[in-house]
């Protein structure tokens, strides 16, 4: 299968190496970055530099593939999947794009093409979770997810350094958090909920409330949904002070008598103090907490806690978002998911095997799921 990954990012360099390793695949990276193609030089895959921000190039560049993978940050995502889609290109995508994928469906369905969007660790993996636990066939009555990238030394000013577009991130904290209690969907201002959790191996954390539900929102079957994004004890009060002085604005204000947008301003001094230095480490943590109900009320919870891997110098936020996304192509190539149209994974989970697949496919590059039985709390301490 002819697969194109757009983006050479960490992220997207981790999901083209993957795939290179496949024979079944032969595999195109386009980025504008012409330093982060050269990082992949040793990498069997053929590089290209290309302006994806053009849509005339997009266009010729996805005409040829069969597959296209979009890794691109969220401010291209939705037009990336939709000119994709116009070429009747299968599409796996990870940019966690602010628009409505379901827009698509009609256009992937006319097309006949597949397009499965967020597909990494969170949301991703967590949504394939929970289509698994509602295939068991018990009712779900509550699914929180606690998911965070953290650098492994909590020293440094903000106590954090991005593992991923650092753009996106200010996006997750400016975002109005979405959620669900009692079957209605609610929101609550961006950085306002934050409370504190125990996690084994790393201690405290806080747990900040944020909009990463998404697709899963829409599940009639589930009355209570939560995702708290996990960082180290005191960067959200640090990151709420910066938004209300409104730095994270997008509106042009007067400076020296220059019109500047505070968001960029931000990024540009910001982004420094964030970016991981080389070989320095990082991990994932992710707990998915599932209440069911039937005969026996029980807890079921899933635990993640993946380092960078010094080997292969891969951060441990392209393994388990690039490794998930993988193994989501895989299912594609494979025929295990052919369902022409947008679909998100927690559809993907309630098939049959897909969620065994993907697990495995995972565990194979050593990130590791396990799931574990609790006895059910009240209905007041579910919610923390």
């Amino acid at each position: 299968m002819n697969v194109a990954v757009l983006g050479a990012g960490r992220v997207g360099a981790t999901i083209a190496t993957d795939l290179a390793a496949d024979d079944g695949f032969d595999v195109l990276v386009a980025d504008r970055d012409g330093a982060a193609l050269e990082r992949l030089r040793d990498v069997p895959v053929r590089r290209l530099a290309a302006d994806l921000t053009d849509s005339a190039v997009l266009r010729r560049l996805v005409g040829e593939q069969e597959l296209v993978v979009g890794a691109l940050p969220a401010s291209l995502g939705y037009r990336t999947l939709e000119i994709a889609l116009e070429a009747g290109c299968h599409v796996v995508d990870i940019s966690f794009f602010e628009e409505d994928p379901f827009t698509l469906d009609e256009l992937a369905k006319r097309r006949g093409a597949v397009a499965l969007v967020d597909c990494g660790v969170s949301p991703g993996l967590s949504n394939l979770i929970l289509g698994h636990v509602e295939s068991r066939g018990d009712p779900v009555d509550r699914f929180t997810c606690l998911v965070g990238g953290l650098p492994a030394d909590r020293g440094g000013l903000f106590q954090y350094k991005a593992p991923f577009s650092p753009m996106d991130v200010i996006e997750v904290y400016t975002r109005p958090a979405r959620y669900k209690e009692g079957g209605a969907v609610r929101t609550a201002p961006p950085l306002s909920a934050v409370e504190t959790v125990d996690v084994e191996g790393l201690g405290t954390l806080e747990a900040i409330l944020t909009d990463g539900l998404r697709t899963v929102l829409a599940d009639e079957r589930v009355p209570h949904m939560r995702e708290l994004t996990l960082r180290y004890p005191g960067h959200a009060a640090q990151m709420r002070l910066l938004n209300a002085m409104g730095l994270f604005g997008t509106e042009p204000i007067d400076v020296a008598g220059a019109r500047v947008r505070p968001r960029e301003l931000v990024a540009r001094l910001l982004f420094p103090l964030w970016e991981f230095g080389p070989g320095e480490a990082d991990l994932t943590v992710m707990r998915v907490e599932i209440d069911v109900g039937g005969a026996t009320p029980r807890r079921l919870v899933f635990e993640l806690l993946d380092r960078y891997d010094p080997a292969t110098q891969t951060s441990s936020m392209a393994r388990t978002t690039g490794y998930t996304c993988t193994a989501i192509v895989r299912l594609v190539a494979a025929g295990a998911w052919s369902t022409p149209g947008v679909a998100p994974l927690e559809a993907v989970g309630r098939e049959a095997g897909c969620y065994e697949q993907v697990v495995r496919d995972l565990a194979q590059r050593g990130v590791v799921l396990r799931e574990r039985v609790e006895i059910r709390p009240s209905h007041g301490a579910a919610s923390r």
